[in-house]
């Protein structure tokens, strides 16, 4: 099964694929995951993406797709994987094809989280993470008894820069500018599904495993 999550900041695309993964044992492959794991192996394209890194810079397509052609290859991809937010531009997805025609792989569905302005505030903004265990909270769905203090270890609850309300604004307008295009791209190819992603993570679920189940791809139990 070879599947893409595709959607806005805070549509949710990482915690339906864990949920998938819970399931079905495919890895998940994010591109932020990829990057820092070829600089950690210290590879030679792991050096030439470091000094992008370093520098502030985006690290060339030519380069992320070298990367994730490698990972596919891996032996844990044999009976699939889950893309979460890749490709992110119509360029990417061209050379993504490429790619698969290369290999001989093809991708079964790509889910569209559609979300709107509101619910994206509400996820990302109120978002807590633990400076000391990592642990996420929201301030609306998941509130810690002190909003300063993590109920588990006691360490120093933050709100991160990029999900401050002005910040998302920017990332919403990068997204909007280079990823959303990607929609009527795959819907072309007759392989999108949108997921209405201002439900709740239960409902998501089912709506996109009762696709999959049509689709011959998992069974619905």
């Amino acid at each position: 099964m070879i599947i893409i999550l595709l959607g806005p900041p805070g549509a949710g695309k990482g915690t339906i694929a864990n949920e998938i993964n819970k399931r079905i044992s495919i890895p998940i492959i994010a591109t932020g995951d990829i990057l820092r794991d070829v600089i950690e192996r210290e590879t030679a394209l792991g050096q030439k993406v470091k000094n992008y890194v370093v520098s502030g810079k985006l690290v060339p397509d030519e380069y992320v797709i070298k990367i994730v052609e490698n990972r596919i290859k891996d032996t844990d991809c044999e009976k699939g994987f889950i893309f979460d937010g890749f490709p992110r531009t119509i360029n990417q997805a061209h050379e993504l094809d490429l790619v698969f025609k290369k290999v001989g792989k093809n991708i079964d569905q790509v889910f569209y989280f559609e979300t709107s302005y509101s619910t994206i505030i509400n996820r990302l903004a109120g978002r807590r993470v633990c400076t000391n265990c990592g642990t996420i909270y929201n301030l609306n769905y998941d509130p810690p008894d002190n909003i300063n203090i993590c109920k588990k270890c006691g360490g120093k609850l933050i709100q991160r820069d990029d999900d401050k309300e002005e910040t998302i604004k920017k990332r919403l307008k990068v997204y909007n500018q280079e990823t959303l295009p990607l929609v009527s791209y795959y819907k072309k190819k007759n392989i999108l599904t949108k997921i209405n992603a201002d439900k709740d993570v239960d409902e998501r679920f089912i709506d996109l495993w009762q696709k999959l189940s049509e689709l011959g791809i998992v069974e619905n139990n």
